[in-house]
């Protein structure tokens, strides 16, 4: 227990940044709820799954040390990336819940933006407030084996470890298979460990587990940009060209744009800004700009949903010769 003879239970949370986008992403684009993470009602749950293991009163379980770390794009980078406003949104997310913020910049090697040291940042952070701050529990959102060394450190000092982990696979919207799991060494080393994707499927803790998800639609950066009247053409132009045309076949974070003479394959990314992927549905009408993927095949870019047109104005099929002589 803590140095200090109290009976408040006092608590440090270590986000692990991209571990904890990662899932939010995976239960906005994936999973049925079709929401992020609420950093509320995460921290309530833990509160109380911390009251729970530690046999306490959950009034005396508190979160004292909330810090999470990422790597991030330095402003010019997430500005051509179009990452600007979704990076100071998570800011004041953070903020507001008083989660002190630790970012090192992303390094580009082989051409790949990577992220490093973050994870040893963490490990060093988190020991030392132990350690000061005397926590009693420290809880990781993180999946890596490299928190092992921590955890028996913490032990060391009386600090108890509960790990909030999830294990989910699922389809990406390139067609492959995505696997998110734990590391079993982590698991066998925390003194609590929590399968979070289980109680969030079976729903065990009620209201407490629908909190932790965010209920309310996630903002745009251009909310009232009006959509401009689109060109229509009959078939998939050249890059670049505006086309207008219904969706089908929507699924795992992607879809396909009806357009002869193959359907035009775009994902949640190619949303135009403002627009949520997760109000589509199939049969609905957008407007997009067709473009070329990594395998140099047309697809449809800044995919924007729009009114049907009125009937008569639009045809997938091209106008033919006997037609136009009429």
């Amino acid at each position: 227990m803590s140095h200090i003879h109290s009976p408040l239970i006092r608590i440090g949370v270590f986000y692990d940044g991209n571990y904890f986008l990662k899932i939010s992403d995976y239960y906005y684009f994936q999973h049925d709820r079709k929401a992020r993470i609420s950093l509320e009602g995460l921290h309530e749950f833990i509160r109380h799954q911390v009251a729970e293991d530690e046999d306490a009163d959950v009034r005396l379980t508190q979160i004292t040390e909330p810090h999470f770390f990422r790597g991030r794009l330095s402003a010019t980078e997430a500005r051509d990336k179009d990452r600007l406003f979704h990076d100071r949104l998570l800011d004041d997310i953070l903020m507001n819940m008083s989660v002190q913020t630790h970012y090192m910049p992303l390094k580009t090697r082989d051409g790949r933006l990577q992220e490093k040291g973050v994870d040893v940042w963490l490990a060093l952070e988190a020991f030392d407030l132990a350690m000061h701050k005397h926590l009693d529990v420290v809880v990781l959102i993180a999946g890596d084996s490299d928190y092992v060394p921590l955890i028996k450190k913490l032990n060391t000092l009386g600090t108890r470890v509960m790990l909030l982990s999830w294990d989910f696979k699922y389809t990406d919207f390139k067609g492959e298979n995505r696997v998110t799991r734990p590391s079993q060494l982590l698991l066998e080393t925390v003194n609590y460990a929590v399968a979070m994707n289980e109680v969030i499927d079976s729903n065990r803790g009620g209201e407490l587990v629908d909190n932790l998800f965010v209920n309310q639609p996630e903002p745009s950066p251009f909310p009232n940009v009006a959509t401009p009247k689109p060109y229509v053409p009959s078939a998939a132009g050249p890059e670049g060209s505006i086309g207008i045309s219904t969706i089908k076949n929507l699924k795992n974070g992607y879809g396909f744009v009806v357009m002869p003479p193959n359907n035009l394959f775009f994902s949640y990314a190619d949303m135009a800004d403002g627009q949520d992927f997760n109000e589509l549905h199939e049969g609905d009408w957008v407007e997009f700009t067709v473009g070329r993927n990594h395998r140099n095949e047309d697809c449809a870019r800044n995919v924007r949903k729009v009114e049907a047109p009125a009937e008569g104005e639009y045809s997938h099929e091209p106008e033919s010769a006997e037609s136009e002589s009429l």
